[in-house]
């Protein structure tokens, strides 16, 4: 059996956890305070801070660096890659702590798995980061030559649900075609040919359903006219696409468990956006059919979202017409790290180079 230690970082939180193979030997959500965070500049200027939190929670586990095989970290905003298991080397160091491709909590967690695990020579590997990149170039294509859509998206948990439905099948996921729609504080939708997200909408800026904390897209004139005549700034203006948007926007708050509360107090707005997000996520599946040429084996539906029983069922009865629906509530990304290592420590996955 091999000994497994996963980090991965959040905005005010650093979750960690130690896995036997695939079985949980421990897990703690470590939480920093927003006023410690925000003090930091940069993100990479958080890493001491992370780094002893991690260290002092092994020191309360009684667990030593050394008695693990690999040390797993969540993969950051790099440059676009296949998915995969990838060892952490000195060029995916120099571009998480540049931060060249956006400033993202993920950014550390390939650093911290690093760090840890020099000090015990062994190897540090990250999975499947959220810049996986395996769209048909046709899929890339846009109305305006200077404009490419991009594939940022959930793909830890994508792949990790896909894994996951393919084994319910008695299959291989490299021979299922699937959509797959992760319904979190980002939405994002991907059609899964044969074991490739070949497309997907980008889940963090302006395109697809609009989401707790996300825009989606929006009509392109008239946000265009918005943003211009109110003379916002590059930063306000991605804060009304990512963070101050969809159903926060809407509402006020990005908690769903909220807004289904407010339904039950008969909120009649709480219940038009509730609505109107189950409609754009139906309809982001529908639109993403015809990639599959209609072949397709399963919808899945993960993500926290999925938990809440009432949308996943409006979602299925708008969608079953497809293909079977399947609900994986949540998502375990402590896990999903863990296998990714395992996978390619029991050698049934190469280890990528970055």
């Amino acid at each position: 059996m091999y000994e497994i230690f996963v980090i991965n970082p959040g905005s005010t939180s650093t979750k960690v956890g130690a896995f036997w193979d695939d079985k949980k030997s421990f897990t703690k959500n470590i939480h920093h305070s927003k006023k410690e965070i925000s003090s930091f500049k940069r993100i990479i200027d958080q890493l001491s801070v992370r780094m002893d939190a991690i260290l002092d929670t092994l020191k309360e586990e009684n667990k030593k660096i050394k008695d693990f095989d690999v040390i797993v970290g969540r993969g950051g905003a790099l440059r676009p890659i296949e998915s995969g298991t990838y060892r952490v080397n000195e060029s995916m160091l120099k571009d998480l702590r540049e931060g060249r491709q956006g400033e993202h909590a993920s950014n550390l967690g390939g650093i911290l798995a690093a760090e840890i695990a020099k000090a015990a020579s062994i190897p540090a590997f990250i999975v499947d980061p959220i810049v996986v990149d395996e769209m048909d170039p046709i899929a890339k294509i846009t109305g305006r030559p200077e404009i490419k859509r991009r594939s940022i998206f959930h793909a830890l948990n994508h792949k990790a649900t896909a894994r996951i439905v393919a084994e319910k099948l008695g299959k291989n996921y490299k021979d299922l075609n699937l959509i797959i729609a992760h319904l979190g504080g980002g939405i994002t939708v991907g059609a899964h040919k044969k074991g490739r997200v070949v497309d997907i909408n980008n889940g963090l800026y302006g395109d697809g359903p609009f989401a707790p904390e996300r825009a989606g897209g929006l009509p392109t004139w008239d946000a265009v006219d918005y943003f211009l005549s109110n003379n916002f700034s590059r930063e306000e203006i991605k804060k009304k696409i990512a963070g101050d948007a969809g159903v926060a926007a809407h509402l006020g708050t990005n908690d769903m468990r909220e807004v289904v509360m407010r339904i039950k107090k008969g909120d009649k707005k709480a219940e038009e956006i509730y609505s109107a997000l189950i409609y754009q996520v139906s309809k982001e599946i529908g639109k993403i059919a015809p990639v599959l040429f209609g072949k397709v084996d399963a919808i899945v539906l993960t993500g926290g979202i999925s938990k809440e029983k009432n949308f996943t069922e409006e979602v299925r009865k708008r969608v079953e017409f497809i293909a079977p629906v399947y609900i994986i509530p949540g998502g375990d990304e402590l896990k999903a790290l863990a296998l990714g290592a395992l996978r390619v420590l029991k050698g049934e996955e190469e280890l990528k180079e970055y």
